[in-house]
């Protein structure tokens, strides 16, 4: 299954219209994160945070990964203000086909929020945004997160 999995060819270094390395904004042993491919209006440049390990979903995740993906979370959700200039961030986690969840791996969505946005309203309202414009989304982040504690290096696609 993770040879079908994009997240996982993703970090396995293959390259598509969707997924490049250079979307990748932090990887660390165990869990990475990348600027997602579908954008809705007024989120645009959100981040998608992953197990490095094919996990299909939450009730396979061990509980120690699982912490390790939230940490992820967290420290994207702290960079994104001063990467973005977003006023807050929002969390989301789709489990199950009823659910959402379209790619079987687990991911947790990471959005920059505004007053008013009427992000989730608008769920209907995806596209889905090229590598170009996906980079400098990317480059933002990356200098936040390395700003944020310089012992902690973002590692795109190691």
């Amino acid at each position: 299954m993770a040879d079908a999995c994009p997240f996982c060819r993703l970090l396995a270094g293959i390259e598509t219209e969707r997924n490049r390395i250079a979307d990748i904004v932090w990887r660390d042993e165990r869990t990475a994160a990348f600027i997602s491919p579908r954008w809705w209006p007024a989120a645009e440049g959100h981040v998608l945070v992953i197990p490095n390990a094919h996990v299909s979903d939450l009730e396979a995740i061990d509980e120690e990964l699982l912490g390790a993906v939230y940490a992820t979370v967290k420290r994207i959700a702290a960079a994104m203000p001063s990467a973005y200039g977003c006023a807050g961030t929002s969390t989301r986690q789709h489990n199950g086909a009823g659910a959402g969840q379209d790619v079987w791996h687990l991911h947790v969505h990471v959005f920059p929020r505004s007053a008013g946005d009427d992000l989730y309203a608008r769920d209907k309202e995806y596209r889905w945004a090229s590598p170009a414009e996906r980079a400098p989304y990317a480059a933002r982040l990356r200098a936040a997160l390395m700003g944020s504690d310089p012992g902690l290096t973002p590692r795109p696609g190691t």
